[in-house]
């Protein structure tokens, strides 16, 4: 039921106000990779700091700062929110230009509507309307911005590894915060768990020669597909421990490049992996583990060499389905008209380090939707869905203190 007060803030939110800032997010741009988070960043900095909450940006690269947005509260543990600046590359196929967005139908069309900039647009003005509408909160407030989300995650990183490491932290990374949410793409549904990601890499070498002797080269293409073998008895492996909220690990082989030549002993063979983690996984620990089988297999050796390296890794999370942000979050939807289930990701985010670094309890729970919308061609978002997540995190920084 929403109290006096909770309905004098709500009123202050604008949907014109919202959907002319996330417009102003979708012509920014910021494509990854080959493209640059700046131009999103300087939208919602000017649009924070006209609104009168406390900013600060982190270089992370050239033009890819991460971004913060704040409203101080009191001095018990506050209340995050989490986004990333960066969009897919845009691909073929729109009918209009990408980042000119326009309405149809109650939706905004445009290259990041639904992932993410419609997420980033309802928590600004949620926070500008609890700015205005005069409220002190027992903790701060604190939207968390961060680039590179769709490639490496060099954002994310940047932020936890500044949280641990310094008490100087940028202000909202300081672990002075009990809950997280992340306003991706749910079409509202409360996600309280998600599959982590890794991409591991394996060169093989071997050793050329004519084809027309192969015995006195070393193949290194088919000492791969040994290893791409034990793979693939790992995945099946994998399928026989479904959970039922968010699934099993999983392998995906994404690319294999190898061999000079028809006529030649291949010399080299590389495969890109994609391990998908349950939470607590380890995706060095799963390395090792197919390090030990490679061996074992008797794959390196006999003039064959294997070198493996993990070169990205997102962890996965889960909060429990009775913890306090998961009902805060169903019963806010709930008083702005929208009904929320509880479901899982098999997909990942950037919440699981927010989660695992820091410890802090995360839910994913935003405007959009990620199968039919998120990096889809002629991408759009329903403004319905913008307004009610808008109001629905209005209600959960409200009510936080008693969550």
């Amino acid at each position: 039921m929403i109290t006096p007060q909770e309905e004098r803030i709500l009123g202050l939110i604008s949907e014109s106000e919202l959907v002319s800032l996330t417009s102003a997010l979708i012509a920014a741009g910021g494509e990854n990779p080959g493209g640059t988070e700046e131009a999103t960043v300087a939208v919602l900095h000017e649009f924070c700091c006209s609104a009168g909450l406390e900013t600060q940006t982190q270089a992370i690269a050239p033009g890819r700062p991460n971004f913060t947005a704040v409203l101080p509260g009191g001095s018990l543990p506050g209340f995050m929110f989490l986004g990333h600046s960066d969009v897919v590359p845009v691909g073929d196929g729109w009918e209009c230009p990408p980042f000119e967005p326009f309405i149809r139908d109650g939706r905004l069309y445009g290259r990041g509507s639904t992932d993410m900039k419609g997420g980033l647009a309802a928590v600004a003005v949620a926070l500008k309307a609890l700015k205005e509408g005069g409220v002190h909160l027992p903790g701060n407030v604190a939207l968390a911005c961060t680039v590179d989300e769709e490639d490496l995650g060099l954002g994310i990183r940047a932020y936890t590894n500044a949280a641990l490491a310094s008490q100087t932290a940028p202000p909202g990374l300081a672990m002075s915060y009990s809950a997280c949410v992340v306003a991706e793409p749910t079409d509202l549904e409360t996600v309280i768990g998600c599959r982590g990601d890794s991409y591991i890499q394996i060169s093989v070498t071997g050793k050329s020669a004519h084809s027309g002797r192969p015995a006195d080269g070393r193949n290194a293409i088919d000492a791969a597909a040994k290893i791409l073998e034990l793979i693939r008895a790992d995945h099946d492996r994998l399928q026989d421990d479904q959970d039922p909220l968010l699934g099993a690990g999983s392998w995906n082989t994404g690319i294999v490049r190898g061999g000079t030549g028809t006529s030649m002993v291949a010399a080299e063979c590389t495969l890109s992996l994609d391990r998908r983690l349950m939470p607590n996984e380890d995706a060095h620990l799963i390395l090792d583990k197919l390090r030990v089988q490679i061996s074992e297999a008797g794959i390196d050796s006999n003039g064959i060499s294997v070198d493996a390296k993990v070169t990205m890794d997102m962890p996965g999370f889960r909060t429990e389905t009775s913890h306090a942000l998961v009902a805060n979050s169903v019963s806010a939807l709930a008083d702005t008209g929208w009904t929320s289930s509880i479901g899982g990701w098999t997909a990942a985010c950037d919440g699981g380090f927010i989660a695992r670094d820091l410890g802090v309890a995360t839910i994913v729970m935003g405007p959009g939707g990620l199968n039919d919308q998120a990096h889809q061609v002629n991408e759009s978002v329903s403004i319905a869905e913008l307004t009610a997540a808008a109001r629905a995190y209005t209600l959960m920084c409200l009510r936080h203190s008693n969550a």
